[in-house]
């Protein structure tokens, strides 16, 4: 019995050696300089921006002249050029985060699978104490002194036990600690990158417009009026394209980024972002078509293309009520009323350009209330362009950078299961919304 306890002695000194082991990171200076020479470097780069803002500004209030867009296109280049420096240090400074954060991690698990050996051994230990009865306890004792002390001592084991137990969850919750922090890291580091290849296209698209303009020569500069002409002319076509909106008439695109522009002052959403949502809402609606309710009691909706009928038209009890209060309170028909079909899993139901179910609209009514002084109506397209970045802001979207948008697009169209099922439709937002970006909306810049 004594050379069991003497090997809970020793156990107990290795696992409190594991267990207090709190591995300390000590940088070198020169970290702690880099740290501050890229601080710097960010903070030059970040005021040469603000400077070929001020140029670009200053140049396109300007008279249209060759050289005129000419200065513009240089001032649009070196800043997209800065933009590209200032991503590429913050990629330097990240990078090295992202090292630290997986050496603690690794560290934290290590320190985990340390305890937990030392913890498995003590309680195969314990539990070799545990086989031995009273009777054979106290007959392996010389003295009753001996049995009350290793009965202390094994007390003793038992505490250091329930502590090594507690470290051990405790080390665990800072590893998970760690984990978030190298997630937000990683993502920061992602949009860095997207940025980059944002402004090299930028870069790009405007020194072959300053190849343009510089190939048209002095005796050729009345042609540039031609190019002028051309600009306005793309620019008023832009304006006029039809920008398609679900469950509602088309409006021209002009007016659509007007409602968007106006919904990033109130929210801070991108607006080709919000275009990108609304334009993938237009697209499923065009694949899955839109429904009309025909039974006000169980919810069964009725395709308006093909005539086929849904059980799963509506949800019955959280939905059915609060859109039959809505469309009634804007003097529409429930029974005529447009809303979309079902996918293969869940209910449809939804509403107007932004797709939002009854619920969830139910939920944004006060806020919009307050915002048009008018009782919101989904089938609005002001009011729907408004109340998607509203909603995509509280899912994050203003924070800005792909990382942000992309999640925010995922759980707007799937919710709590983001994750796995609006991967692809997040995807196909932000590939909307870079095609709106460089063909709709930068040409319009400037004019």
């Amino acid at each position: 019995m004594k050379k069991v306890f003497s090997h809970f002695f020793a156990l107990a000194m290795i696992l409190s050696f594991f267990v207090s082991f709190i591995p300390v990171q000590v940088f070198a200076e020169t970290v702690e300089e880099r740290e501050a020479r890229l601080k710097a470097e960010l903070a030059q780069v970040e005021k040469e921006i603000a400077q070929q803002q001020a140029i670009l500004q200053n140049k396109q209030r300007e008279t249209a002249s060759i050289e005129r867009d000419v200065a513009i296109l240089n001032a649009r280049i070196k800043e997209q050029q800065l933009k590209i420096q200032a991503r590429n240090i913050e990629i330097q400074r990240l990078g090295k985060d992202i090292t630290r954060k997986n050496e603690t991690i690794g560290e934290l698990n290590a320190k985990i699978d340390r305890s937990k050996e030392s913890l498995a051994q003590l309680i195969r230990k314990t539990n070799e104490i545990d086989d031995f009865s009273l009777v054979e306890v106290v007959l392996s004792n010389e003295n009753v002194s001996d049995f009350f002390t290793d009965l202390d001592s094994f007390e003793s084991i038992k505490l250091a036990m329930q502590s090594s137990f507690e470290e051990i969850r405790d080390t665990k919750n800072q590893a998970e600690v760690e984990k978030e922090l190298l997630s937000q890291k990683q993502n920061e580091e992602t949009d860095a990158k997207k940025a980059i290849e944002v402004e090299k296209q930028k870069v790009e698209a405007n020194e072959n417009e300053k190849k343009k303009l510089l190939s048209i020569n002095k005796e050729q500069e009345r042609a540039y009026e031609s190019v002028l002409a051309e600009r306005q002319r793309k620019a008023a076509e832009i304006r006029a394209a039809l920008f398609a909106l679900r469950d509602t008439s088309s409006i021209q695109f002009g007016q659509a980024l007007e409602y968007a522009n106006e919904a990033f002052q109130i929210t801070g959403v991108r607006p080709a972002f919000l275009l990108g949502i609304l334009k993938q809402e237009s697209n499923i609606g065009q694949n899955v078509g839109s429904c009309v309710i025909t039974d006000l009691e169980s919810g069964t909706t009725q395709s308006v293309n093909s005539g086929n009928s849904f059980a799963n038209g509506i949800h019955p009890t959280r939905d059915l009520p609060l859109l039959q209060t809505i469309v009634t309170t804007l003097g529409r028909d429930p029974a005529s009323t447009k809303v979309s079909c079902p996918l293969s899993v869940g209910y449809g139901g939804a509403m107007g350009p932004a797709q939002f179910i009854p619920s969830t609209w139910n939920a944004y009514i006060p806020r919009l209330q307050q915002t048009f002084g008018v009782y919101p109506d989904p089938w609005n397209p002001r009011h729907a362009f408004i109340a998607s970045a509203t909603f995509l802001a509280d899912l994050g979207a203003a924070r800005g950078g792909y990382s942000a948008e992309h999640e925010a697009a995922a759980r707007y169209y799937a919710g709590g299961n983001w994750a796995s099922l609006g991967q692809g439709y997040a995807n196909s937002v932000l590939n909307h919304a870079q095609t709106i970006q460089t063909t709709m909306i930068d040409p319009l810049q400037g004019l």
